[in-house]
C-alpha cells in the first residue's frame, strides 16, 4: 500500500491507496479541494464539518446529474439503434419485393 499526503481546505491528510493509484488520489483530492474552495467562497465562515458536508453534497449532485445524462444517452442510443433496425427491416422488405418476378412478366 502506498501512502499519499493530500490537502483539502488547507488541512493535510495522509491516506493509503493501492500502489499505482497515487496520482489518481491526488487528482481526486484536487477536485474536492477546488469544490471546497467554491463552497467556502459562497457561504463564508462555516465550520469545517459544514463546509465538507456541503462540498460532498455538491459533488454528489454533480455525480447524480452525470449519471442521469449517461443514462439518457444510453436510452437515446438504444432508441437510435431501434430506429435503424426498423429502417433496415423496411429496406429488406422493399428489396424482397423488388427482387420478386413481376406477375405481368
Amino acid at each position: 500500500m502506498a501512502q499519499v499526503e493530500i490537502e483539502i481546505s488547507g488541512r493535510k491528510y495522509e491516506l493509503a491507496c493501492r500502489d499505482g493509484e497515487e496520482e489518481r488520489l491526488r487528482l481526486l483530492a484536487r477536485l474536492v479541494d477546488a469544490k471546497a474552495a467554491d463552497v467556502a467562497r459562497a457561504i463564508g465562515k462555516a465550520s469545517e464539518a459544514r463546509e465538507l458536508l456541503l462540498t460532498a453534497l455538491l459533488l454528489a449532485d454533480e455525480l447524480d446529474e452525470a449519471r442521469g445524462a449517461a443514462a439518457r444517452g444510453r436510452i437515446e442510443e438504444a432508441q437510435r439503434i431501434a430506429a435503424m433496425e426498423r429502417c433496415a427491416e423496411k429496406l429488406e422488405t422493399l428489396a424482397a419485393r423488388l427482387e420478386k418476378p413481376s406477375a405481368s412478366a
